[in-house]
């Protein structure tokens, strides 16, 4: 059986679905390696690379059963018949085209939050590099530093930062911040998210709203009286911080707003606000995914695919992640395409043969 490795097509997409490090994984699994031609070029793995680890060089990659990427595949571009693996789901205008032509489809990004899916879990993977490039995009655009300083020149107090969420993606930051030297609080809907925050060394925000814990470990929906209460209560932290770095998502939902137009008025000039739930809506009004914006004096960053900024680290775990779940996927040398009832292929499980569906 072999495995297709396509080199990213979609515009701003620099990772790689495998890496030369995972190939032994794949191969020892009894699949073949099929390698798009520099398709590992920007995460810093060469041809030479893969054939090195036993992976073939292919301009085509018709020959492959399976075909394992970052983004969804183009049906117009995916050959009948064949199974898909990749990180985002397929657009719902694709999912009839796919049907059509046979193809079966996974997305990582529907994996279940259970402990013996934790090696494929793209998504906490792919959001830990998305929380430290938050920071460090936040500290380029800052016209202040996040340490403090004591020189003969005075004292430099260090910057205030915020995050709110406090998922992987918001934890990461918190360290990121508190390790650039910057003084860190926090705030997420989840109670339990409070002894994280502590851990880490920054101040949780207590606000009194009560816990919205929802399943699998994310937050759940809240009303909009809830949401309007919570922007009354966030008002005064978020006018108080150098930077806010929002990362509060909900699962198939559009992003809670969580900092209004009004609220970034608010803050100091020259204060940078970073939203990580850019492309599902915003947790901040005024954000548009992929474009940053000033509004008065203040720097707004619709955040769009950050882990594709640090393509090599972000490749590597995910290409981990990926080969976990390809060799779930695969039993005796074949494809397990009919495992409905296992509860990791049934739930990534996107589209299907038109006689499994």
């Amino acid at each position: 059986m072999k495995v297709g490795v396509p080199a990213e097509s979609r515009a701003g997409e620099r990772r790689v679905a495998c890496l030369p490090g995972t190939v032994p994984l794949l191969t020892g699994a009894g699949l073949t390696v099929l390698v798009q031609s520099g398709a590992g070029h920007h995460a810093c793995a060469s041809d030479d690379d893969y054939r090195a680890a036993g992976a073939q060089i292919a301009d085509d990659l018709g020959a492959a059963d399976l075909l394992i990427g970052v983004q969804p595949p183009d049906p117009a571009d995916t050959r009948a018949g064949i199974t898909t693996v990749s990180l985002s789901a397929p657009a719902p205008e694709a999912l009839e085209a796919l049907r059509d032509k046979g193809i079966t489809a996974y997305s990582l990004a529907l994996l279940p939050r259970i402990t013996r899916a934790q090696g494929m879990d793209a998504l906490s993977s792919q959001a830990l590099v998305a929380g430290y490039r938050a920071v460090l995009l936040a500290a380029e655009r800052l016209p202040r530093f996040l340490p403090m300083f004591t020189t003969a020149a005075g004292t430099i107090a260090p910057a205030k930062v915020l995050v709110l969420g406090a998922g992987v993606a918001g934890l990461q930051a918190i360290a990121t911040a508190r390790r650039l030297g910057a003084v860190v609080s926090a705030y997420d809907v989840r109670a339990a998210a409070a002894e994280e925050v502590r851990s880490l060394g920054a101040r949780f925000l207590e606000l009194d709203l009560g816990s919205q814990d929802g399943a699998g470990g994310y937050a759940k929906a809240q009303s909009e009286d809830f949401l309007t209460r919570q922007r009354e209560l966030l008002t005064t932290a978020v006018a108080a911080a150098d930077v806010v770095l929002t990362t509060a998502a909900v699962p198939g939902k559009r992003a809670p707003v969580l900092v209004t137009a009004d609220m970034v008025a608010g803050m100091t000039p020259g204060s940078v606000l970073v939203d990580l739930a850019a492309e599902s809506g915003g947790n901040c009004e005024l954000s548009v995914a992929g474009q940053e914006i000033r509004h008065g004096e203040v720097t707004v960053l619709g955040a769009l695919n950050l882990p594709s900024g640090m393509p090599a680290h972000a490749s590597a775990l995910y290409a981990r992640n990926m080969a976990n779940f390809v060799r779930h996927l695969i039993a005796d040398g074949e494809l397990r395409t009919e495992a409905l009832d296992d509860e990791i292929l049934g739930s990534c499980r996107v589209t299907g043969t038109r006689e499994a569906t």
